[in-house]
């Protein structure tokens, strides 16, 4: 018997991939878990492997194209099967949980007209009007309803979708297309609000020096970002408010702290995730930090490396930013940005003296709280900074 090789759902937030590269042609033999071709999501670029084992019989969807959850990618037949090319190609529905490597084929039937232009697909009826009263030919939509059908949502992306590129104009495409969507998405739909505190980090930075020694037999060398991540998870244990994210209308508690820490990708951004974060010492929240960020450089961050995280940080001292307005990773409810470590003149029990100073950016969802709650975090942050031998325990 077949097997489709479906597109599936590496994450609640995917929608679509881009295949970047078949790794295997049609007729060649493939063995279950063995991967055929690379994939690039808004997150990261993973490899979709065989389900089964057999021969590929058939490529459905070709190099550079970008394909919804869900489709069917590819056909594998079982050792001397034939079978025939699929007709049609359906586009299910982005399922909203995380969708199996593969499921039995099932050939979908091709749908009857029943839309302008030369397009077979089904269309809603509200799709139709909408497409009517802006133009928008239906033979060019891509449809993610049940059998392809093309639903108002799929015409209003169509309507969305950008001109094409003027001379000399590099579209975006791939992860920076990806990214883009996203901060637009985040910008438009969230009542971002930002606060900055400056954090006395003096003490911080004598912690970080004594833990130089403890750490080399690690082969670790303690960083500002390390702190200040272990005092975010502790001030989210807290101050639990932050610690969540904003769905169907509401806000969603989470009972665990999932710390989000950017990272930079080739093209971009994704964000790294430490797990149970306010549950771990300081060296392990370190390590993870690490580990993430060989992955993201070397292009191996897996599915679970990316995904459900519940609140984020993102550190730019390193290239002399003092602060900044950070743009909320939805559907989270905030973000804190982290800036450089300064050593400067300062008020410090009367009298003035050189202090490592820090500026701490703190951008939340007006919707999902007001600004004393927030500004009660970020105080609670700074104060786990400011004095922060505890994290030594």
């Amino acid at each position: 018997m077949s097997t489709d090789v479906i597109l599936p759902q590496w994450g609640m937030n995917m929608q679509e991939g881009t295949l970047v590269k078949w790794l295997k042609k049609e007729g060649d033999q493939v063995a279950q878990g063995e991967p055929l071709v690379e994939v690039e999501t808004a997150k990261i670029n993973s490899e979709l492997e065989a389900p089964a084992a057999g021969v590929l019989a058939y490529v459905l969807a070709a190099e550079g194209s970008t394909v919804s959850v869900g489709t069917v990618v590819a056909l594998i037949a079982a050792p001397g099967e034939k079978v025939e090319r699929p007709a049609v190609k359906a586009t299910p529905a982005p399922p909203t949980t995380a969708a199996p490597a593969a499921r039995p084929t099932t050939r979908p039937q091709p749908a009857s007209p029943s839309a302008s232009g030369t397009t077979t697909a089904q269309v809603v009826p509200a799709a139709r009007r909408l497409a009517q009263q802006n133009g928008i030919d239906l033979a060019s939509v891509q449809g993610t309803g049940p059998g392809g059908r093309i639903l108002e949502a799929d015409v209003q992306r169509s309507i969305a979708a950008p001109a094409a590129p003027l001379p000399g104009v590099t579209p975006l495409t791939g992860v920076r297309k990806t990214i883009a969507e996203r901060m637009f998405q985040s910008i438009q739909s969230m009542a971002q609000v930002t606060l900055t505190t400056e954090a006395d980090v003096t003490e911080m930075v004598a912690l970080r020096k004594e833990l130089l020694g403890q750490w080399r037999q690690h082969r670790l060398r303690p960083m500002d970002q390390d702190l200040v991540a272990r005092a975010v998870a502790r001030a989210l244990r807290e101050q639990p408010r932050l610690n969540a994210t904003f769905e169907g209308g509401g806000v969603r508690q989470l009972e665990e702290v999932n710390l989000g820490i950017a990272l930079a990708i080739p093209d971009g951004l994704t964000v790294g995730v430490i797990r149970n974060a306010d549950k771990k010492p300081l060296l392990a929240v370190a390590q993870e930090i690490r580990e993430l960020a060989v992955k993201a450089r070397d292009g191996k961050l897996s599915p679970d490396d990316v995904t459900g995280s519940s609140f984020t940080i993102t550190y730019l001292g390193s290239y002399d930013i003092d602060a900044f307005t950070p743009i909320i990773n939805p559907p989270e409810v905030g973000i804190l940005g982290i800036g450089r470590m300064v050593e400067k003149p300062a008020v410090y029990q009367g009298q003035v003296v050189p202090r490592s100073m820090m500026f701490l950016s703190l951008t939340f969802d007006h919707r999902a709280l007001d600004g004393v709650p927030a500004a009660q975090f970020l105080q609670t942050v700074k104060r786990y900074l400011e004095e922060p031998r505890w994290m030594a325990a």
